[in-house]
């Protein structure tokens, strides 16, 4: 098996979700929340430390996401959240997709910032669905540079407040394919918000769009494992760079799994496993689940000599 040779303009990062058994559940429920949402890939690996587990990707208004269903290891919370842009230069009916999905996420979920008009956006609201992800969608500025239509979004609180820029000057140095975008900082009489720390920013890594903003409220949550971002590389030389680069915490490294040093968990993976996981014989994909298990940093060469068997 070749390597993948991926479109040099498609997002390379996916937003991964851990889910105790909901993975599926959740899968279906998103992708008939959003337009042109499908359910591309499940698959069910045995013999994991959380016994069979499930894996679903999807899309959600074209932007890949996956799941997967391992026991009841992480809770979600709003440390990265997903903003949805719904921009009236795409969508002619903007504001009335805004409030269908809205009304949508609301059956079982709990509005965190009520949907309304703010000094930054003249229709925005902020909701955690009913299994724990939140959400917010914004009546974006058609006159602004154009973004896409759902982007992942790190909040750094607690001992994290403060770090946003470190952490985007870090992300856009490491990863390939990158560049700054916006960048707003909180001025004076913003308690507990420091003068100068990031109110809002925005940044491309590995042709992803990712924001980032600092938060000094006492939140009581900050990253976790429940939502993390998963890289498809291309190459053993990538995944090597990437890990050398981000990894922080040893004990955090398994199966492809490693936190940076802001607490925020990556995926390392190479891009042809979705191949190998999506189109392979239940013989292979139990060789290659084996074969990853035992791994912690992936080795493209010892998956595929386990695919091929």
């Amino acid at each position: 098996m070749n390597d993948v040779n991926l479109d040099s303009s498609a997002p390379r990062i996916v937003p991964h979700l851990w889910f105790d058994k909901e993975a599926g559940e959740a899968a279906q429920f998103y992708t008939s929340v959003f337009p042109e949402s499908d359910i591309t890939s499940r698959v069910t690996l045995g013999d994991t430390p959380s016994g069979d587990s499930e894996i679903v990707s999807f899309t959600i208004w074209g932007r890949p996401f996956m799941a997967i269903s391992a026991g009841p290891l992480f809770k979600f919370n709003p440390a990265i959240s997903f903003m949805v842009n719904f921009d009236p230069s795409r969508e002619s009916r903007a504001r009335e997709q805004l409030d269908e999905v809205w009304d949508k996420l609301s059956e079982g979920g709990v509005p965190l910032m009520p949907l309304g008009e703010y000094p930054f956006s003249a229709r925005f609201g902020w909701i955690r669905d009913k299994y724990g992800v939140t959400w917010q969608l914004m009546l974006t500025n058609p006159e602004g540079e154009p973004r896409p239509t759902i982007i992942p979004a790190l909040m750094f609180t607690g001992e994290n407040a403060g770090r946003a820029e470190e952490a985007r000057a870090l992300y856009l140095s490491v990863f390939e394919r990158s560049r700054p975008g916006q960048l707003q900082r909180y001025g004076p009489g913003m308690a507990p918000d420091r003068e100068g720390t990031v109110m809002f920013s925005d940044f491309m890594a590995e042709n992803t769009w990712l924001t980032a903003m600092d938060s000094a409220h006492n939140h009581g949550f900050t990253f976790n494992e429940a939502i993390s971002l998963l890289v498809r590389c291309e190459t053993q030389a990538q995944i090597d760079r990437y890990w050398e680069q981000l990894s922080v915490v040893p004990e955090a490294e398994q199966c492809g799994w490693l936190k940076d040093k802001f607490g925020v968990s990556w995926q390392i993976a190479p891009a042809v496993m979705d191949e190998m996981l999506a189109g392979g014989t239940p013989e292979q994909i139990e060789r290659v689940t084996a074969a990853f298990m035992k791994m912690k940093k992936f080795d493209i060469a010892k998956l595929e000599q386990a695919y091929r068997g």
